[in-house]
């Protein structure tokens, strides 16, 4: 078997490079869109289900994508197709998004950019696994997670850059979204396409025959053969009738008890996922495969690592769709005193909002290298459990603080927590998975980030409304406490990698 080559500090720099575009767009998205939506007229507890476009796309577009792109092989290669075709379309939605003329639409567009951005970005994760081995791609990801904070941070506070050293006012009539807001939008565009284009082009790819040589794709019958084999059509019945009634029941039960019509959503998925366990079924007794089929098989046999780490995910993404959603409300009602949109003062909170997710992207880019380093010292649990703390005491903390300039510590905090999500739990499940379903694994491990995402999107809502009193930094303190129980969780997590590591 030989042996995969180590690459160069350059050559990972360039197969990562693209991230910087691909995190302009949606940390434009995150600091941006619930201004836009209350702009256009959104309430602030309607806020949580317009943002449902974001993990729905992810729930949907990544494990198409990431099944798709395990089977590709062009001239451009597996994973660089799909950048490619994802940024050109992003940059388009980040163009026309910001000149939005009504919520209704503001809305669609919010589903396109982040359907765009998906199919751009879930090949980058498995490309780290094809190109590095298990020694470098700690170092793989942590270049990705700088590249992510780097590219937020300029995409973070652009709004303000614009307004305050170019004079483009951050401010418009009732219904507009601001100049500076839409120029914003059009660099990202312009740093989007080039960063993927500088990835596309300077970057290579092993072919399959390589990664067989390097031992990375199982040759064996079995790694070659569909996995339906081991889960009967019975198994896809049984687990599609439970999940349909379960999901029939919650919506019976909303609708009874006058609930929120967001909550409806988490009733209908739970049962659009048994239909879809029912389909699989008809499509294993006819021995037809496809892929819907293998997707949710795959889902079934997932490692033992990546079902550990699904529950440090959810706890996670869940703090961090708290802090994206609510942060602008949370900081200009009670450090700035103001819910009025169209007012300078809530303006200038929600530009300082754009620093402070500055603050912490950037913090993160520059934590993407210490963390290789403490996870050599420690390993790379220990190193994630630190760093969620740190981002769970953050986010705790912004309760007490009443001064704007102080906000920035807290979010220093978050950003080693930010930088940490971004690698450790890719380095710890790389290792993990089979080769030659890099790229559906690492789709369907975006379950655990979206599954979280439409529960905030879902019940944050109802929460601020009917226990938080209508107050969004509580939220916020929810998600602090999220995130604290996140770092407890992957202390059980088994690295497979740090065994091979520690052993050699």
């Amino acid at each position: 078997m030989k042996k995969q080559p180590n690459l160069s500090f350059w050559q990972i720099w360039n197969m990562s490079f693209g991230f910087l575009g691909i995190q302009m767009g949606f940390a434009l998205q995150n600091a941006n869109v619930s201004r836009i939506f209350e702009t256009l007229g959104a309430k602030i507890e309607s806020i949580p289900i317009l943002w449902i476009a974001a993990p729905l796309t992810g729930l949907i577009i990544q494990p198409i994508i990431g099944h798709y792109s395990d089977k590709t092989w062009t001239r451009l290669g597996r994973r660089r197709p799909y950048f490619l075709a994802g940024a050109i379309l992003a940059s388009i939605a980040l163009i026309l998004m910001p000149n939005s003329p009504a919520l209704w639409i503001a809305a669609g567009m919010l589903w396109i950019m982040d359907a765009s951005i998906n199919v751009s970005m879930e090949p980058f994760r498995a490309f780290v696994g094809d190109n590095l081995s298990s020694e470098q791609r700690t170092q793989g990801f942590a270049m990705q997670s700088f590249f992510i904070g780097t590219g937020a941070v300029v995409a973070s506070i652009l709004p303000y850059v614009f307004t305050n050293w170019f004079g483009i006012a951050n401010t418009a009539a009732e219904g507009i979204i601001p100049p500076s807001v839409r120029w914003a939008f059009y660099f990202g565009a312009i740093v989007f396409i080039c960063a993927v284009l500088w990835t596309v082009i300077r970057s290579k790819e092993y072919s399959p025959e390589e990664l067989a040589e390097f031992g990375k794709v199982e040759e064996s019958a079995s790694a070659k053969t569909t996995t339906e084999a081991r889960i009967p059509a019975s198994g896809f019945y049984r687990q599609g009738i439970i999940w349909t009634l379960i999901g029939l029941l919650i919506a019976v039960l909303i609708f009874e008890l006058k609930l929120e019509k967001e909550l409806y959503i988490l009733g209908f998925g739970l049962a659009v996922f048994g239909i879809l366990q029912l389909a699989a079924g008809l499509f294993i007794k006819k021995e037809s495969s496809n892929g819907l089929t293998e997707i949710l098989t795959d889902l079934r046999l997932m490692p033992k690592t990546m079902a550990q780490l699904a529950v440090v995910q959810f706890f996670s993404w869940l703090a961090l769709f708290s802090m994206w959603i609510y942060t602008t409300s949370a900081v200009t009602s009670t450090v700035y005193g103001t819910t009025d949109t169209t007012s300078q003062l809530y303006n200038d909170g929600a530009d300082w909002v754009g620093v402070l997710f500055g603050v912490y992207n950037g913090a993160a880019a520059l934590f993407a290298f210490l963390l290789p380093v403490l996870a050599k010292y420690t390993s790379r649990k220990i190193t994630h459990s630190i760093a969620l703390i740190a981002g769970g005491i953050g986010l705790i903390s912004i309760f007490l603080i009443k001064s704007p300039e102080l906000l920035i510590l807290p979010f220093i905090g978050i950003g080693l927590a930010w930088a940490s999500i971004l690698s450790m739990p890719y380095a710890i499940l790389t290792g993990s998975l089979p080769q030659n379903k890099m790229g559906i694994y690492m789709g369907i491990f975006n379950f655990f980030i979206v599954i979280p995402q439409i529960l905030a999107a879902t019940l944050l809502g109802f929460l601020t409304r009917n226990i938080f009193g209508g107050h969004a930094i509580y939220a916020l303190t929810f998600g602090g406490i999220s995130m604290i129980i996140a770092a407890v969780t992957v202390i059980f997590v088994t690295d497979r990698d740090d065994k091979v590591l520690v052993e050699k």
